[in-house]
């Protein structure tokens, strides 16, 4: 009987507490619908991050470092990619897509690595093991420059096409950069603003 009694409150607490789940779910994506407008690329920006919003909560730092790592998993896999084109290319009919590929190859690696220091940055930001005042500066001032090299290194891989005659490669390699590109801009931009509300004089 005290089973029956206990059933109706039981149900009414799990209710609540998953309408303050939802509740709490709906204000994360909200904070990173709107930090994503202010990104170059917000649609793109929201559909990649909107499924992290749990472990964004509403808290820009996490924001950023969420964005910094998607960044990270996109460019690993962007560089893998085109390593991959590279040494199949060594055995292609054109000298000049065979070069772009490789110093293609070469530039992402540098933007992996780039992005990947500014990530464990982020990590010891966010999880209390940076400093505070010049060393947070420092250290925010790091991720900045590191994510701004990677962003032109992607730039480097597409430019490195331009006297490539056009074809299924080309076009194929600098489609895929390009949205890579477009990922790392919005971390970077994701970052700057993080950086613009912890500074504030």
């Amino acid at each position: 009987m005290r089973t029956l009694f206990l059933f109706p409150f039981i149900a009414l607490f799990l209710t609540a507490a998953a309408a303050s789940s939802a509740g709490t779910t709906a204000n994360a994506t909200d904070f990173i619908r709107m930090n994503c407008d202010t990104t170059l690329y917000p649609e793109l920006c929201y559909h990649s991050l909107a499924g992290y919003a749990n472990a964004v909560q509403q808290d820009p730092a996490r924001l950023a470092r969420v964005a910094v790592g998607v960044s990270l998993s996109r460019a690993k896999k962007m560089a893998l990619y085109i390593a991959n084109l590279s040494r199949r290319a060594d055995y292609g009919a054109d000298p000049r897509a065979s070069s772009a590929l490789h110093d293609c190859s070469s530039v992402m690696g540098d933007a992996v690595d780039l992005i990947r220091g500014s990530v464990k940055q982020m990590r010891r930001l966010t999880t209390g093991g940076g400093g505070g005042g010049e060393e947070l500066r420092f250290e925010l001032s790091n991720v900045q420059t590191w994510m701004s090299a990677a962003l032109t290194n992607e730039d480097t891989c597409v430019d490195g096409f331009e006297d490539v005659s056009d074809g299924p490669v080309k076009m194929d390699v600098c489609d895929r950069t390009m949205r890579v590109k477009e990922v790392t801009s919005n971390a970077l931009a994701l970052v700057n603003s993080f950086v613009a509300k912890v500074m504030v004089p």
